[in-house]
């Protein structure tokens, strides 16, 4: 029988079609095993957070696709993969609306000072030092878009409903696409510079990796708020962290962390936000794209590639082209 490992929690509507269709193999809950254990008979993985290395394809002889939940492959070794005949797949647009309401969840509870109030309130202060929690109004801002594919342009449609000027920066968007959203396409360094709120939608690559530095943070409005909902390593979170303690800017949301590439358990350790405390930033467990809807939509496309390429056919979302094995002819 097909053998199947899932390796964090999916939505229960899709594992339950899995369950009826093959073997499965948990990388979660009371019946968690280690993929290691049985990775010389599985035949596709479901993958979430956990790293899959060179080591650990190269131990899976039978293995035919990784199927990404969500549309990052950054703890994918995509060479080996392609290498060992492995399709690795991705679920693009799944989580699209809900990653871009979680940038708003962010940037309301920062500009509203939420958490710092919430803290107050429930230690018993409701009505002293209201004086610092006077926060700021989205309407009438700017909002500037690094990255303006389907997030971005789901992020700049939700600014425009709070009445906020929208920029974009984009090196392959067209001027008159990027207009057609409701934005205006700028340079990077314009929208850093002109940027109330910066919101950060770009895959991690060589060339976008600490795209915001000590430089670009330096330029920021002294008002200026960042959002990186991303990946981890696209902000440089040592300048980040320096910028913050000396109020450089006014503050920062991420749900995501450079650590995440060392340990996606347990980060924090490994950041230079020491027990959270940085003032003016606010942090979340990379749960934007973790929504009912999201993952309902990321399970069933994933699952779909799955038993595409388990029968033989190609994969409608692959990111690689992997030398195929005789037995997966």
């Amino acid at each position: 029988m097909t053998e199947i490992y899932v390796s964090d929690p999916i939505h229960p509507y899709v594992l339950a079609e899995i369950k009826a269709a093959a073997t499965v193999h948990l990388g979660f809950g009371p019946d968690k095993v280690n993929y290691l254990n049985v990775s010389k008979n599985v035949d596709a993985v479901i993958l979430r957070a956990e790293n899959f290395t060179k080591d650990v394809i190269e131990a899976s002889p039978q293995l035919k696709i990784i199927a990404r939940h969500g549309v990052g492959t950054n703890n994918v070794d995509i060479d080996a993969a392609t290498d060992q005949g492995i399709w690795v797949t991705t679920t693009p647009g799944a989580n699209s609306n809900a990653v871009a309401e979680h940038v708003f969840a962010l940037l309301l509870a920062g500009a509203r000072k939420v958490p710092t109030a919430t803290h107050r309130v429930r230690a018993g202060n409701w009505s002293e030092g209201k004086g610092d929690l006077i926060g700021f109004e989205l309407s009438g801002r700017t909002m500037g878009i690094i990255g303006f594919g389907a997030i971005g342009r789901r992020v700049a449609a939700i600014a425009r409903g709070f009445g906020m000027t929208v920029l974009a920066c984009d090196p392959i968007a067209k001027a008159e696409d990027v207009a057609a959203a409701g934005a205006r396409l700028v340079s990077l360094d314009e929208l850093i510079t002109e940027a109330d709120a910066i919101s950060i939608h770009v895959p991690l690559l060589p060339s976008t990796r600490h795209m915001i530095g000590v430089q670009e943070l330096a330029r920021m409005k002294k008002s200026a708020f960042i959002i990186n909902t991303s990946r981890g390593g696209l902000v440089d979170e040592a300048a980040l962290a320096d910028a913050l303690n000396k109020e450089l800017i006014a503050g920062a949301a991420f749900d995501v962390l450079e650590a995440e590439s060392i340990d996606m358990k347990d980060p924090l350790p490994h950041t230079p936000f020491p027990h959270s405390t940085t003032p003016g930033l606010l942090l979340t467990a990379h749960i934007a794209g973790q929504t009912e809807e999201a993952f309902l939509e990321a399970g069933t496309v994933a699952w779909a590639e799955v038993q595409r390429v388990l029968a033989g056919e190609a994969p409608s979302h692959p990111v690689n082209q992997p030398n195929l094995r005789p037995a997966h002819a």
